[in-house]
This record gives structure tokens, sequence and C-alpha cells, in this order.
């Protein structure tokens, strides 16, 4: 190992807040999916739990490696020097607790970070189904809207006919009706008048053809009843576009309740890039955890030569390599703890507001700010 810290160290980014800003995201693209909200708010709580314990993690290898290197070091240098055989078995001994504990904790972190990442997945594979449900129940209401508007086309311009036919035969009537009334005014009234002889030989002639009366009477009532049947037709097609334009308007604002899921992609791809991230961070916990069992070992490797005087020289040196090494990690340690580190105590201040409640306008304000943001670090990371 050397001089060298490890690389795994070296390769964390600025995680916090960079997933802070992930989830605010996701959160903001959620709006009128409440079920959805809810669950994204638990794994981003529990994110933020698990960044907090990571810090604390890593200051308490701090601490650790700062006690190995200032105080229990050189108290088993002063012992073996000294042959005190006990007091070293006693220094080593204490090293085995402290370096049990700090083992044991990580190893609880890998553990928290698998079944987390494994919470995500659920979120994400949650998300995933309520877009293809949600895009099927759209695509189905659409179909049917467009159904619905076909039947009131139809219904309207049969409903249209309709009327032309009634006006056509209210006028056939009219003229039927006037031509029955010119007769008799001509037959019974004007001629009678100005010839009343004539208009006696022309009443007489009238009612001696009753069949062309009857006729013309016959007509009207023909007229008269396909008018009733074409009203009783208006009447029910006028029933039946009130029915299917009622259901059509419910239909509408039905559709107008279901959510857009067009920023839907946009947070599975945000939550994608978290699942990368907790990977990233549990591969980093397990690297932690080689490293210990690493210098647990290195801690220990001669320890059964403390005994042997003529042997303690290599003793003493074996105990110089490990305190420098130890002091490396605790110095590497405390550079990752900064990647962990919750900068912004308001990250996740956006999980107190309902996303539903912005307008259009606040919504995109918010968003492009936090984008922004994300971009920010983005470009700090890539830079040389």
């Amino acid at each position: 190992m050397g001089e060298n810290h490890p690389s795994f160290f070296q390769e964390l980014l600025p995680s916090a807040d960079r997933t802070a800003l992930l989830y605010n995201l996701s959160y903001l693209c959620l709006a009128k999916f409440p079920k959805l909200e809810r669950v994204l708010k638990e794994c981003a709580v529990e994110t933020q739990y698990l960044f907090g314990s990571s810090e604390a993690l890593l200051q308490k290898c701090v601490d650790t490696s700062n006690q190995m290197v200032s105080s229990l070091f050189p108290q088993l240098k002063l012992a073996v020097e000294n042959n005190e055989n006990i007091q070293s078995t006693m220094s080593l001994q204490k090293a085995g607790e402290w370096i049990t504990d700090i083992v044991n904790r990580v190893k609880e972190m890998v553990d928290r970070y698998e079944k987390h990442n494994h919470s995500v997945a659920s979120c994400t594979s949650d998300v995933y189904l309520e877009k293809a449900e949600t895009d099927k129940k759209n695509a189905q209401t659409t179909k049917e809207i467009e159904a619905l508007e076909k039947v009131v086309r139809d219904l309207q311009m049969e409903l249209m006919k309709t009327l032309e036919e009634i006006g056509q035969i209210e006028a056939k009537i009219n003229r039927c009706h006037g031509r029955f009334a010119c007769r008799r005014m001509f037959g019974f009234s004007f001629l009678a008048v100005v010839v009343s002889f004539v208009g006696s030989v022309l009443k007489s002639i009238f009612e001696t053809r009753p069949a062309r009366n009857q006729a013309l009477a016959n007509e009207k009532a023909q007229l008269f009843a396909q008018k009733s049947n074409l009203k009783s037709r208006e009447h029910n097609i006028q029933v039946r576009l009130n029915d299917v334009q009622l259901k059509l308007a419910n239909m509408k604002t039905e559709k107008g309740s279901i959510p857009d899921t067009v920023h839907l992609n946009d947070v599975l791809k945000y939550l994608y890039e978290i699942q990368e991230t907790l990977l990233k961070h549990n591969l980093f916990w397990k690297s932690v955890l080689v490293f210990l069992e690493s210098l647990k070992s290195e801690t220990f490797a001669n320890e059964h030569l403390i005994e042997e005087n003529e042997l303690k020289e290599i003793v003493l040196t074996n105990i110089d390599l490990a305190q420098e090494h130890w002091k490396a990690f605790g110095e590497s340690c405390l550079t990752a703890k900064r990647a962990f580190s919750l900068q912004n105590k308001d990250a996740y201040k956006f999980l107190e507001f309902n996303p539903s409640s912005l307008s259009p306008e606040e919504w995109k304000r918010r968003y492009d700010i936090v984008k922004a943001d994300l971009t920010k670090i983005g470009t700090a990371i890539c830079a040389p």
C-alpha cells in the first residue's frame, strides 16, 4: 500500500447534493401521482438518513484512525521497547475491539445500502407500471371519446336531415291547404257574390265533384301523418343526442383527471441515476470493509513476535507501517466524508409541499432552478 491512498476514496462524487437534486426533480415530475409521491418521499427520506449515517460512520473511522495513530500505536511501541508484554497484549486487544467495532458497522452499512437500493428499484418499478397503466387508460379513454364524438356527429346530421324533411312536409301541407282554401273561396264566395246565379251553378258543380275534394283531404291527412312520424323521430334523436352528449362531457371530464405521463420518463431516468449512485456507495463501503480487514491483518501481523526480544525490531517496524497506513486511512475517510456531507440543510425541504399545488408557471420555475443546479454540479465534477 505504501504512500498510496485507496483509489475508491477519490472516486466518490458530491453525491449527497446531487442525489437530493435528482429526488427533487423526480418529486416535481410526479405531480398528480399521489401514490408515487408517497413512495418516492419515503425513499428520499431514507436516502437522506443513509447519507447522514455514512457521514457519521466515516467520522467514526477518522476518530478511530486518529486514536490508533496518536495513542494506541505509540503506547504499543513503548510497551514493546520496554518488553512489557502484558501491556502490549492489552494494547493490541484494545485495537482489536476498535477495529471489530468499525468493521461491524461498515458491514451493517453495506447491508443498508443493498436494502435501500432494492427499495429505490421497487419505486422505479412502481413508476414504470403506473406509466404503462395510465398511458393505457388514457389511450382507451381517447378512443371512447372519439367514438362518442362520431356518434354525436352522426346524430346531429340525422337530426338536421329530419328537420329538413319536416320543413318540406310543412311546405307541402301549406300548399295543399292553400289549394283547398282557394277552391272553396273561388267556388262559394267570389262568384256567388258577383253573380248569384252563376255561383249557385258552380256550387252545384263543386258539390257534384266530391272525389276531387276527398283526394285533397286524403293528401293532407297523409302529410300530417308523415309530419307526426318525423316529429316523433326528431324527439327520439334529440333524446339520444342529449344522452350521448352527456356521456361525452363526463368522459372528457374524466380524461381531464387522468395525469399526463410525459414527465414519468424523466422520473425513471433520475431514479436509475440514484440507483447507480447508491450502488457506487455500496461498492465504496465494501472497499472500505476490505481495506479495514487488510489493516486489521497488518496491525496483528507480528503479534506472536512480541515476546521474542531478538525480533523486537521487526515488530516495531511493522507497527510503524501499520501506523502510517492507519493515518492514510483516516485522511482518506475525512476526504470521503465531505462527499457524503449534506452541505445544504434545506436539500430535502421540497418534500414539505405538494407539487400538484403549484401553478404551471411556478412548477416550471422550480424545475428549471433545480435542473440548473444539477448541471452546475455536473460541470464541477467534469472540470479538470
